[in-house]
């Protein structure tokens, strides 16, 4: 019974004993900053492990390709007119950045960029394969624990819980929807995709909701 409920579609972020009273504060305990922080660089290092892989980014290395190349820019670059264009689709969801959302571009790009020249390409495709499943259940162990420090996601898990909040569909079939309809984009304008990326698609809606579902019943605020 109790691996059924942490199966099942988690339709909010659930509150810890780390969790941010106010997700716009300047002022974070530390506590709370310890598991954003920590939160980002297993995003990141989750990123970096499926990008080694070679079997396929993520839906949104995919448009912001299929960006750089219609418009002449780097894929860094096409990656930050991306975040800024997410943002914006946050004023109809009435979503607000806070430190979380500033710390998820600058951690997560760090994470990436130390871990990629230490990590091993694997030339066989089962080790290919499995790499991008340790990254995609990275990144979903990461959204677990940053989400739930409340203080503020990034652009993209931003827009993802700002249409469960408005739609009440559950998240993981919004983030599913999300990254499907990012490839579509994405590969129309030119960017490329493979396995890897369809796997991604598809596995991260339900592993991101496991997760919160996991952290939010490990981290239960204490009723003291």
């Amino acid at each position: 019974m109790g691996l059924l409920e942490f199966l099942r579609p988690a339709k909010n972020v659930p509150t810890t004993w780390w969790s941010a009273e106010d997700p716009w504060t300047l002022k974070p305990r530390i506590s709370t900053m310890i598991f954003l922080i920590i939160g980002l660089i297993i995003f990141g290092a989750g990123d970096a492990v499926l990008i080694s892989a070679r079997l396929g980014n993520t839906p949104w290395t995919v448009l912001a390709e299929g960006i750089a190349k219609n418009l002449d820019l780097s894929i860094g670059k096409a990656t930050f007119l991306v975040s800024f264009l997410v943002l914006l689709i946050w004023i109809p969801l009435k979503e607000k950045p806070g430190i979380g959302t500033i710390l998820n571009a600058i951690l997560i790009a760090a994470t990436i960029e130390i871990m990629l020249p230490i990590l091993p390409t694997p030339q066989i495709f089962a080790m290919q394969i499995l790499q991008v499943i340790t990254g995609i259940i990275l990144v979903a162990i990461g959204s677990g624990l940053y989400l739930t420090a409340n203080l503020g996601p990034g652009p993209r898990d931003g827009t993802m819980t700002g249409l469960t909040k408005v739609t009440d569909i559950p998240i993981g079939r919004v983030r599913g929807g999300i990254e499907i309809f990012v490839i579509a984009i994405g590969w129309i304008l030119g960017g490329k995709f493979g396995i890897g990326t369809i796997l991604f698609a598809i596995l991260i809606g339900p592993c991101v909701a496991i997760c919160l579902n996991l952290v939010g019943r490990l981290g239960k605020p204490s009723d003291d």
